[in-house]
């Protein structure tokens, strides 16, 4: 389906997926996820200047940068306002599609954007591996570890997104609670 050119639909698509999410998000994963080539929704182009314009309009809002510079947008009031009086040009496939979508993805998309993971080689051969949990606003866990070598930095790396909850989770149950 060619929604290509249709400037007042495009917009629907980003404020309906803002909805669908439910939480803050950023640029960059608004545009992976309605210009990818699994969910080629609006392209590129177009889906930044809808983002534009809906920020113009008043339909979605950045509250505040985080610690990472990075900006989080969520769908104002408005914005719900408007989706809910003319959704239904979003045709009824393509919503059912982002709904499903989003269901299935939600979760990754939340993480590739709140869990940052890092890691380098020190002057004496050892690594540092650099995690962070991070929502709209603060950072709210970072470590830092220092590993013996690539192999175990890389390890770590590779296993913070899956396991950032559960980590906080235990930190904050052994110091906090």
């Amino acid at each position: 389906m060619d929604l290509s050119g249709n400037t007042t639909v495009n917009k629907l698509i980003l404020l309906f997926v803002f909805d669908k999410m439910e939480i803050p998000l950023t640029e960059n994963t608004i545009i992976e996820m309605c210009s990818s080539r699994s969910t080629p929704w609006i392209n590129y182009m177009e889906c930044k200047q809808a983002m534009a314009q809906l920020l113009e309009a008043g339909f979605i809002y950045c509250p505040t940068s985080n610690a990472n510079k990075e900006n989080y947008y969520t769908i104002t009031p408005d914005g719900r306002v408007c989706l809910a009086h003319f959704f239904i040009r979003i045709p009824t496939s393509l919503r059912g599609e982002i709904t499903d979508y989003i269901r299935e993805n939600r979760m990754n998309f939340r993480r590739k954007q709140e869990y940052f993971r890092d890691y380098y080689k020190n002057a004496d051969g050892t690594y540092t591996v650099k995690l962070r949990i991070h929502d709209p606003v603060q950072t709210v866990l970072e470590i830092q570890l220092n590993v013996a070598n690539r192999f175990i930095a890389k390890s770590v790396y590779q296993k913070w997104e899956e396991k950032a909850a559960a980590v906080y989770s235990l930190l904050h149950e052994q110091l906090i609670e």
